[in-house]
């Protein structure tokens, strides 16, 4: 099996190229969501954790933007109870596709928990600004002070791509990135038929 890590900035595009590989992807944000929408484990924790701002399950995405808005070190506290939850969930899902090909691992902190091992294909996504901002723009619950909290908490940007395998370019459309893909795909799969596995 095939472990291939996508990196990058917030809004550059992580999910999008994620999907255009067709494997399976392990999507870390929409993990999040569900337990926070699902897992009455982690609301207690959290409630306990911040009193003033985690009140009523399942948790709202508004209450843990004012708590990490009203003070930094409350991120810390969301993800020291989030992270482990999401590990798990990380695990079932390799045995379960452990007969595949290739998996896909769209985690945005995927380097700084230290989640990807040695021999993982980390691919950068690269994106112009206002690319980016367009894309933020675009998402429910914007909001400007939240994402210079998440960007301070990932590796810098310029250290992240020094890791990377592969670097992709996403201000393109979407046939041209479809293109892009397919053919990264096909040297990562005659790669892994020579020398590196």
């Amino acid at each position: 099996m095939i472990r291939v890590g996508i990196i990058g900035g917030i809004g550059s595009g992580k999910s999008f190229i994620s999907m255009l590989f067709g494997y399976p992807v392990f999507n870390a944000d929409n993990e999040v969501k569900f337990i926070y929408r699902k897992n009455k484990e982690c609301f207690n924790k959290l409630k306990k954790k911040l009193p003033k701002f985690i009140k009523t399950f399942p948790i709202k995405k508004k209450e843990l933007i004012l708590a990490v808005s009203s003070d930094k070190k409350n991120l810390k506290k969301i993800s020291s109870v989030v992270h482990p939850l999401v590990r798990k969930k990380m695990k079932k899902f390799i045995e379960k596709h452990k007969k595949s090909e290739m998996i896909i691992f769209d985690i945005p902190l995927l380097i700084e928990n230290k989640l990807n091992k040695k021999k993982d294909i980390i691919i950068f996504i690269n994106s112009k600004k206002n690319k980016v901002l367009d894309r933020l723009k675009k998402r429910p619950n914007y909001n400007k002070k939240l994402i210079m909290s998440l960007e301070e908490n990932q590796v810098i940007l310029s250290k992240k791509k020094k890791l990377a395998d592969y670097v992709i370019q996403n201000n393109f459309s979407a046939n041209i990135m479809k293109k892009k893909i397919k053919l990264i795909k096909q040297e990562i799969l005659n790669e892994r038929n020579s020398s590196r596995y």
